[in-house]
């Protein structure tokens, strides 16, 4: 009979949804002040379009992949993308590589973005009050954006600035909450 051992690998690292979280969060508050047209759009929010709210969420969704968890994979992965796609929608035309997308094909853009939010909200039912409450956020961010691009509306756009730094915060907020508890082995701010 042959004699066989088997090997359980413990996974000790750490959880990586607080950085995406943050890179998702900060990028979505500094977008959306411009949004509410508290200063114009420069090279303060491409950069943290780039780096925090793109390489830093495909990072992590890579992490959240080896910790096999598909729904941090999908949103943070996901949403990566969507900080570089979206900043080179606005770089590419100035470098003289394409043309700029028109109003309306923003707003099919942010339609079909805020279409698979609206599937990470569906999942979202079972993962707590505030991260439902987050994707909520989304969905609607998408959809005020949506619309303001098809309608020319400046004050819908406005309105969804406003509405958007409440997203990016809570995204912080839940960030804040995941290493508080981390770090001090105890809930101190609800997350569910």
């Amino acid at each position: 009979m042959e004699n066989t051992q088997f090997i359980i690998q413990k996974d000790n690292t750490a959880n990586p949804g607080p950085l995406g979280l943050c890179g998702f969060g900060l990028t979505t508050i500094l977008l959306n002040l411009h949004n509410a047209g508290l200063f114009g759009m420069d090279t303060m929010i491409l950069a943290m379009g780039i780096f925090m709210g793109g390489i830093v969420q495909v990072i992590v969704g890579t992490m959240e992949w080896k910790k096999n968890n598909i729904f941090g994979t999908m949103a943070f992965t996901s949403y990566g993308i969507f900080w570089l796609t979206l900043v080179f929608l606005m770089m590419l035309p100035k470098m003289g590589l394409g043309t700029a997308p028109s109003p309306i094909a923003m707003g099919y853009y942010l339609t079909v973005w805020g279409i698979l939010s609206l599937g990470f909200f569906v999942a979202t039912l079972k993962l707590g009050k505030v991260m439902a409450f987050l994707f909520a956020t989304v969905v609607l961010l998408f959809a005020l954006l949506a619309i303001a691009n098809f309608t020319g509306s400046h004050m819908i756009h406005t309105i969804a600035g406003i509405e958007g730094v409440i997203c990016g915060s809570t995204a912080v907020y839940m960030a804040i909450a995941q290493l508080l508890e981390a770090v001090y082995g105890r809930q101190l701010l609800p997350l569910k």
